[in-house]
């Protein structure tokens, strides 16, 4: 073949090469019909859902569902495609009846995984709480493919219904979830409140008088007893200088004196007696003995009646008056005396009450600091054990985010595959390229001359006349029949593909989906 080919060399090869540019292009296209054919028609039903807020603000109402729509829509999507729940809605509908005794249940399990999709529908809104736009799902498309229209939608219906239920079911178990966990752990700080209570009281009554608010009142009384021992310092002091004073004076006087002066003196010093203690002090007691001896000695020595004396009993007035002094000073003292052992007795206890103070008030504040905390986290559980009851209230209710059926399935009226005109054209195109490729092979592998030019220059000589190619009746004939007899063959093999498909269609697409999997797996 010349290599600068003009129109007519072109024309003349596709009329020389129309058989090599037919039957391919033509089988071609016939496959392409054959497998338009053969794959069985598939049906796909949609169900769309709206994924709605709740309908009470968050202000009033917190949602204890952890998560955005996006991650439970995941969550329960790997719920309802696990083995389980698959299996019964293949059960229920008796899917992949054919298939069963060729796959295995994970084969047939991944058959209703790959048939079913979820598909989510975004949009950009504003957030309520932070109030930025942000891309969230709105809501979600779920849909299944089958080969029966009918069953198609009821299986794609009862995805969508179990798609509802189980959020219902989710949310509803994480309210309660929380509730319950929330309840629990607000139980125990209260047990543990309990506990840290009766520790604290027990130290309370181990350290009664050494508390920290008793602290200013132990210092206030310190500091008064600390005064009384002075007051009580200097009296006795006092009373001592005059104890000598009278004792000096004492002794300088004789015993000798009438009884009367002494029974009156005696009279005096009771009543001075009586006027700062009570009748059952000792020296009360003493004064009136004497008092009643004295009058029983007047009274008997006035009727005549001897009697005498003990020797050293003073018979002096100025003498009984001031040994009746000096025994009220005495007692004074001693008095005195007692109440400054008592003084500093009651001044130790209360410096041992200040100085265990310090000890005592670390302990009661790490006590106090432990209840403090406690009580703090018992209030704070106990404000979210409310808020989670509420919101379990509202899960109840179903007035928090939810699921609404907006688009139920519907009866699909056409397949979704095969694609019919596209696999057609792509078959026309193919065929046609094949066609062209073949004539140009059988063309390039053909080395005849077939014209005059040719031979000139394949020879180097001049070529003095050339015949045209010679066609006769008989052998136009002779191509007609060849060209009737490959039809036939090609329509033959077309509708025996056709008629098996008819009847193995279902074990076809089985052994071919078993076989893409093998292959791939």
């Amino acid at each position: 073949m010349e290599e600068d080919a003009t129109i007519h060399d072109l024309l003349a090869i596709l009329k020389r090469r129309k058989w090599s540019l037919i039957l391919p292009a033509v089988a071609v296209f016939l496959i392409a019909l054959v497998t338009a054919v053969i794959i069985p028609p598939t049906y796909r039903s949609s169900s769309t859902i709206l994924i709605e807020d709740q309908e009470l603000s968050r202000e009033y109402v917190a949602s204890f569902v952890s998560g955005f729509a996006e991650q439970r829509l995941q969550m329960i999507n790997q719920r309802i495609m696990s083995t389980a729940r698959l299996m019964e809605i293949i059960n229920r509908f008796n899917l992949y009846a054919g298939y069963r005794k060729y796959l295995s249940t994970e084969e047939i399990i991944d058959l209703m995984r790959k048939d079913t999709k979820l598909e989510t529908i975004s949009a950009n809104v504003i957030d309520s709480r932070s109030g930025a736009a942000k891309t969230a799902t709105i809501a979600f498309s779920l849909s299944y493919e089958g080969k029966n229209p009918e069953v198609v939608q009821q299986v794609a219906s009862a995805l969508a219904s179990v798609y509802l239920e189980e959020n219902l079911k989710v949310r509803e178990q994480q309210t309660t979830g929380a509730y319950k966990f929330l309840e629990d752990e607000a139980n125990d700080l209260k047990g543990q409140l309990a506990a840290i209570d009766a520790k604290i009281s027990v130290f309370k009554s181990q350290n009664v008088t050494a508390l920290p608010e008793l602290f200013p009142t132990n210092l206030q009384v310190l500091d008064r007893i600390d005064r009384d021992i002075d007051m009580t310092k200097a009296q006795l002091g006092s009373l001592k200088e005059r104890q000598s004073f009278l004792q000096s004076q004492l002794a300088t006087l004789p015993k000798e004196g009438t009884d009367k002066a002494f029974l009156k003196q005696l009279k005096a010093d009771l009543v001075q007696l009586e006027s700062r203690f009570s009748d059952h002090h000792p020296d009360v007691i003493k004064t009136k003995t004497e008092i009643a001896k004295l009058e029983a000695r007047i009274k008997s020595e006035s009727a005549g009646q001897a009697g005498s004396s003990a020797d050293d009993t003073p018979d002096n007035d100025a003498y009984i008056a001031l040994a009746a002094q000096l025994a009220g000073i005495e007692t004074e003292i001693n008095s005195a005396n007692h109440q400054l052992w008592d003084l500093n007795r009651k001044r130790d206890l209360y410096r041992r009450r200040i100085d265990s103070s310090p000890k005592v008030d670390e302990v009661y504040k790490t006590l106090m600091a432990e209840r403090n905390n406690t009580q703090s986290k018992y209030d704070d559980l106990m404000k979210k054990t409310l808020e989670a009851k509420v919101a379990q209230g509202l899960e109840k209710g179903q007035m928090g985010e939810r699921f609404t059926l907006i688009d139920p399935a519907r009866l699909p009226e056409k397949p979704v595959k095969p694609n019919v005109p596209a696999i057609l054209l792509v078959g026309l195109f193919l065929g046609i390229g094949s066609g062209v490729g073949m004539a140009a092979l059988r063309e390039h592998l053909d080395r005849s001359v077939r014209s005059v030019n040719e031979l000139a220059k394949a020879t180097g000589k001049p070529v003095l006349a050339g015949l045209p190619e010679i066609v006769t009746w008989e052998d136009r004939q002779q191509e007609k029949q060849i060209l009737k007899k490959i039809f036939i063959v090609l329509i033959g093999l077309a509708v025996i593909a056709i008629v098996l498909v008819h009847f193995l269609v279902m074990d076809l697409d089985i052994l071919w989906t078993r076989f893409i999997r093998r292959i791939f797996a």
